[in-house]
């Protein structure tokens, strides 16, 4: 039997305790459903290790272990390239984020250059310069293709505690989103993934606010965490029940319920705005009336 989804995790829902409860999650990457920059550069860089493939199986022991790591390497980094470039416009989307913990890209280019070393590398010959040279030029045209990793934190201010709180914040609601999409690929609805889709842009609007004036956050946090929360656990166990039934009534009740989260998220976000702006006008008035008791007249 389908029932509408909501309870202490859902705007206006009870705050008691329901059985079951778990606070938090797995922490996932906040890049499910987001396409990657240079997909088709990437596609053919997946190509690189095929004909190592080929090769190896023609070689001796030595040779064939060669190329089977060199077509490995390449592989790898291949990948890592991909989630370097997630990483990189995460990065960019957000006004207030910490580089990289890992430089992927620079990591990627220089397995790009072993990988290319060792597929070039001839035991037979044991000669190192040429392959070595290859290898510096695979590095090369990888880093002038796809550029350098984020090497610096972007919008971090002089109160670092601060930003590091929205920082945080801001991860653990992205995890959020993200859980919600994983949850909502499994019922195989592409309209529900649109839908799912369309409301995480409207929390991410939130998200930008919070990140340009951090003293937002006591006022959001409710939304970046326990509604959050509670959208992702309705979403997975709408997930669950609708891939196994089809429920078109549990299909209403949850959509219903996503438009209930996006037109809350989406005051809020205006509130939030329309909160700094009035601080902004006190701040100006209060600055007027200094200068006019300093004997200054302020320009209109």
């Amino acid at each position: 039997m389908a029932q509408r989804f909501g309870g202490r995790f859902s705007p206006g829902g009870s705050a008691g305790k329901t059985s079951g409860d778990k606070a938090g999650g797995p922490r996932l990457r906040p890049s499910f459903g987001q396409p990657v920059r240079g997909r088709g550069r990437l596609n053919l860089l997946y190509l690189a290790p095929l004909p190592l493939l080929f090769t190896a199986f023609r070689q001796d022991a030595v040779g064939m272990a060669i190329d089977l790591v060199a077509a490995g390497i390449l592989a790898g980094s291949v990948f890592l390239l991909s989630e370097g470039l997630r990483a990189e416009d995460a990065y960019r989307e957000r006004k207030v984020a910490r580089k990289p913990a890992i430089p992927r890209k620079i990591v990627s280019a220089v397995g790009m250059g072993l990988g290319v070393f060792l597929a070039a590398f001839d035991p037979q010959v044991t000669a190192f310069l040429e392959p070595a040279l290859y290898g510096l030029i695979a590095v090369a045209l990888m880093l002038a293709a796809f550029g350098l990793d984020p090497l610096k934190d972007k919008g971090v201010s002089a109160d670092g505690f601060q930003s590091e709180r929205v920082a945080r914040a801001v991860d653990e609601a992205e995890a959020h989103l993200e859980a919600m999409g994983l949850a909502i690929h499994r019922a195989g609805d592409r309209a529900l993934e649109r839908r799912v889709e369309a409301f995480q842009t409207t929390a991410r609007q939130m998200f930008r606010t919070v990140e340009e004036d951090p003293r937002d956050l006591p006022s959001a946090r409710k939304f970046l965490g326990v509604y959050l929360v509670g959208a992702r656990d309705a979403t997975v166990k709408f997930a669950d029940l609708y891939s196994r039934t089809a429920d078109a009534r549990a299909k209403a009740d949850y959509v219903a319920l996503l438009d209930d989260l996006e037109s809350n998220f989406a005051a809020k976000t205006v509130s939030l705005m329309e909160s700094g702006r009035a601080d902004l006008d006190i701040e100006i008035e209060v600055l007027r009336e200094r200068l006019t008791r300093e004997g200054v007249k302020p320009l209109d």
